[in-house]
């Protein structure tokens, strides 16, 4: 590979996130008394140990490609009444306020109800688009670009024009085509502007690098020095292993002739047995030994009679769970009392218990030398998930719980943590967080990832620039010279499992991501994936044991150029 820094000439304005979650999850085990398993002595592994003997079709490097951006002032605007919409949109004129000569109203949501503007671009570069709408409801509107959708917002709902703004929308030199279909009839639409984008250079890359656990151990400093050191320089490969057998991974190996870096997971709480938990930590632990990165999600199947991770499919309220007692460093035994002289509800320690369980499941990679990437409480913003169906402080309550318990009263120094709230509304404390994260699914997704710079802007601007920024979950893989030529270079990403990566026979399934994509993703001077990871970081013979130490990760960096 042969890459150099890229730096986008323009940036893209912060908006609120705005991805949308179809993808099931897998549901995750609960147990409600259990001490805590403290690994004394490592199992027998039955992972699979990923190697590269399979003769598979090699590729080469693609070059980052995008083209050259010219900065130039523009600020045209485009009349609803005299572009292209069927005839039986009327125009009207009874509102206020509105420009030219009338609106365009009466939209019927199809394709065929659609007002569509034929622009002249000026140059290469990104662009703002400006819509004055008004509306009696809320209504979804799609925006399309030559034919191909790019995103889509939704109007207000007291019936006065209004102006939203798409930002730093990517539009080449010449003739386009924006298309327009709102939701609802009474939706009104005045005008387009088009006008040059002025923000995406404000996008930065220096975070800090610094854990916020002060006594994080030197494998999880080296490691977070890395994401750090290359953070806009890569975008770190990352693939979601269903199971301990990696079958997914060898699949993107199959295809594409490379192996991610990052091995996805879910830990669950064991249930009876901890056969499973010591086989999924194995798992971790041997992708580690083999070289790579592995990131653990806690998707917390329900400390209740009727268990899920959904909230509608269980019967747990956090809200019954809070309490303003200070819990989070005390004995089991401590808590146990507070409970039987009814000082904290049952969901409190149940709670407890839980945490007390998986914290057993991350001592034992603690004590095999692995650091990893933590992610707990996923998708924090909704209420789709018990832990954010009680609201923001409800969700914060917990974060923090889990964080001091953890961190202080367990003193987990291998851990990375990543925050996927999604929403300023549930940012957690900042010295709780090392890496900020989205998770991006697109209706309808095929080959997608010309849009992804929106929330990338957005998550920097009320994280902070010091923080790394991620896609925790995807269901298509990046579009790599997009987010080179947006200024959207995100940290790492991972794409789920299942139907998005493989067919009911185990073969790749291009139902989200075509075949050339991933191959060009993975090929890409602007994404590092497994063998290059270890050439950087010195591990490249390793497949049996851990690596002795990283330091050399963030200097080796330079050397890839």
């Amino acid at each position: 590979m042969n890459i150099c820094k890229f730096f986008s000439l323009a940036a893209a304005a912060a908006v609120s996130v705005s991805a949308l979650y179809g993808c099931s999850k897998k549901k995750v085990k609960v147990i409600e008394k259990a001490p805590v398993p403290i690994i004394e002595q490592e199992p027998t592994s039955t992972a699979v140990t990923t190697t590269e003997t399979t003769v598979v079709e090699t590729y080469p490097d693609y070059p980052v490609d995008f083209p050259e951006i010219e900065q130039k002032d523009t600020g045209n605007l485009y009349e609803a009444e005299y572009a292209d919409f069927p005839d039986n949109l009327p125009i009207a004129s009874e509102k206020e306020n509105f420009s030219g000569n009338g609106y365009v109203t009466g939209f019927a949501a199809t394709e065929s109800s659609s007002v569509t503007f034929s622009v002249d671009i000026p140059s290469n570069q990104h662009y703002d688009l400006l819509f004055n709408v008004a509306s009696e409801k809320t209504a979804d509107c799609s925006i399309s670009l030559n034919g191909t959708p790019l995103t889509s917002f939704k109007t207000t709902s007291d019936g006065k024009f209004t102006q939203i703004t798409v930002y730093g929308v990517f539009l080449a030199k010449g003739k386009s085509a924006i298309k327009i279909t709102p939701s609802d009839s009474s939706v009104c639409l005045d005008y387009m502007k088009l006008s040059n984008n002025t923000s995406l250079s404000e996008i930065s890359y220096d975070a800090d690098g610094g854990l916020v656990n002060k006594n994080a151990g030197e494998s999880a400093k080296e490691l977070m020095s890395f994401l750090t050191e290359n953070y806009g320089k890569y975008i770190i490969t990352g693939q979601y292993a269903a199971d301990d057998d990696n079958s997914e991974l060898d699949l993107i190996y199959r295809t594409t002739g490379k192996y991610p870096v990052i091995r996805f997971s879910n830990l669950d709480v064991p249930k009876g047995s901890f056969d499973e938990s010591f086989r999924k930590t194995e798992a971790c632990a041997d992708w580690y030994r083999n070289g790579g990165i592995p990131c653990v999600t806690w998707y917390w199947s329900s400390p209740s009679d009727k268990s899920s991770i959904r909230t509608e499919d269980c019967n747990f309220s956090l809200a019954e769970a809070v309490t303003e007692l200070d819990i989070a460093l005390l004995s089991q035994e401590e808590i146990r009392g507070l409970y039987g002289e009814g000082n904290i509800s049952e969901q409190c320690y149940r709670l407890v218990l839980d945490i007390d369980n998986m914290a057993g499941q991350l001592i034992s990679l603690k004590n095999k030398g692995v650091p990893v990437l933590w992610r707990p409480l996923p998708e924090g913003c909704g209420d789709w998930y018990w832990w954010g169906a009680s609201g923001a402080d409800a969700y914060k309550w917990l974060w923090e719980l889990l964080y001091v318990r953890l961190t202080d009263y367990y003193a987990l120094d291998n851990l990375i943590w990543i925050w996927n709230g999604q929403s300023e509304s549930t940012l957690v404390d900042k010295l709780t967080f090392d890496i900020a994260a989205v998770d991006l699914y697109i209706n309808d997704e095929k080959d997608y990832g010309s849009r992804f710079y929106e929330e990338f802007a957005a998550v920097q601007k009320f994280v902070g620039s010091d923080k790394l920024i991620s896609i925790s979950e995807c269901g298509s893989v990046p579009d790599i010279d997009c987010a080179f030529r947006d200024n959207a270079v995100w940290s790492f990403f991972g794409l789920w499992f299942g139907s998005y990566i493989e067919d009911e026979n185990g073969n790749y399934s291009e139902k989200f991501t075509s075949r050339e994509n991933l191959v060009r993703t993975y090929n890409s001077d602007g994404a590092l994936t497994l063998d290059e990871y270890k050439k950087l970081t010195g591990t490249e013979n390793s497949s049996s044991a851990a690596p002795e130490s990283t330091s050399s990760a963030a200097s080796a960096a330079d050397e890839k150029s």
